[in-house]
């Protein structure tokens, strides 16, 4: 694991990372957080109902979970459920595909009803203020989610964050560039007459999938995933793959705004992860509180190239600013 520190203050950062142990009798004295009935449910919301699931006992802040996609699911992120024992997590699969009831009306793919959404699962939990973890398209989400309600966000953590999406279509396809000849040439024979059903597209799509997406998956989540999967929403506002970009994200790009947040963000990103290490260095360098961790070996899915590491390092971020906000307070 490397890590790129883009913070203003070292030492104030080593000073967070340690005070649960150096200043715990200094905690304020404030009513603990209420829990959360723990188990899974629906949510009714336009279009239709989302599935939810509240996990762990812990105490501190909760932390909710954004998949990626569009159009995918959570089950990819359940490792990240092993937090548990520190805080509640809300992971919840949006509205469209997993376990939420499946929609094809396009005029809810668009990045305001997701954020709509994830705010009206906040209120019915009751929860006051929570972290808030994205990976891939969900990093733009929790961004946008920021953007409109500052006040509901304790942290950010962006992972293999897609912030920059024509940086991430250019990159994508200089990775094509790295696959077999034969992959190289399907590819470029499914742009030209734009057909994606072809037999030897769908082994190169596995291909790149397999360098850059996911390394090491665990088989019975992947098969849940593609399962659920709603191609739909995906060719819509992504495009038929990961480095044809057609759809209505295709200019997304939210570099101009990352100055503008006021809250500690953590950026994650696998060593071989389509997101590339690279270009999420160069967001958090441009993020006022922001530190990066390069996860050893991973592709893009790094909760299953890299768990106990992903684990390790999302739970001691979100440690450091629960304790930070109790010496505040204090």
């Amino acid at each position: 694991m490397k890590i790129f520190s883009c913070r203003k203050s070292a030492a104030r950062t080593l000073t967070l990372a340690f005070c649960g142990v150096l200043f715990a009798s200094c905690a304020p004295k404030t009513e603990p957080l209420k829990l959360l009935p723990i188990g899974d449910g629906h949510l009714a919301v336009p279009g239709g109902s989302i599935w939810y699931k509240v996990s762990g006992s812990g105490k501190g802040t909760p932390v909710v979970l954004l998949h990626g996609g569009p159009g995918f699911s959570s089950f990819y992120l359940k490792p990240l459920e092993d937090i548990g024992n520190d805080r509640q997590v809300v992971r919840y699969d949006q509205l469209g595909g997993g376990k939420s009831d499946k929609i094809t009306d396009t005029t809810m793919f668009t990045i305001q009803h997701f954020v709509r959404e994830l705010d009206s699962l906040r209120v019915f939990l009751g929860v006051e203020k929570w972290h808030v973890l994205g990976h891939s398209w969900g990093t733009i989400l929790a961004v946008e989610y920021y953007k409109v309600h500052p006040e509901r966000v304790a942290t950010l953590t962006l992972a293999s964050a897609a912030l920059d999406i024509p940086a991430w279509e250019k990159n994508a396809r200089q990775l094509v560039a790295t696959l077999s000849d034969s992959s190289q040439r399907a590819i470029s024979k499914a742009v030209r007459v734009k057909k994606y059903d072809d037999p030897l597209y769908q082994s190169a799509m596995n291909e790149f999938y397999s360098k850059y997406v996911w390394r090491h998956p665990i088989e019975a989540d992947l098969d849940s995933l593609m399962a659920t999967a709603n191609e739909v929403i995906y060719n819509y506002m992504q495009g038929p793959s990961e480095f044809i970009i057609t759809g209505t994200l295709g200019n997304y790009d939210a570099t101009a705004s990352l100055k503008q947040i006021r809250v500690p963000v953590l950026y994650t990103v696998g060593e071989f992860d389509e997101a590339n290490p690279d270009i999420v260095r160069r967001f958090a360098a441009l993020t006022p509180d922001a530190r990066v961790v390069v996860l050893k070996g991973s592709g893009h899915v790094t909760t299953w190239d890299a768990r106990d590491e992903n684990v390790k390092v999302v739970r001691d971020f979100l440690a450091a600013a629960d304790s930070s906000t109790a010496m505040t307070r204090h």
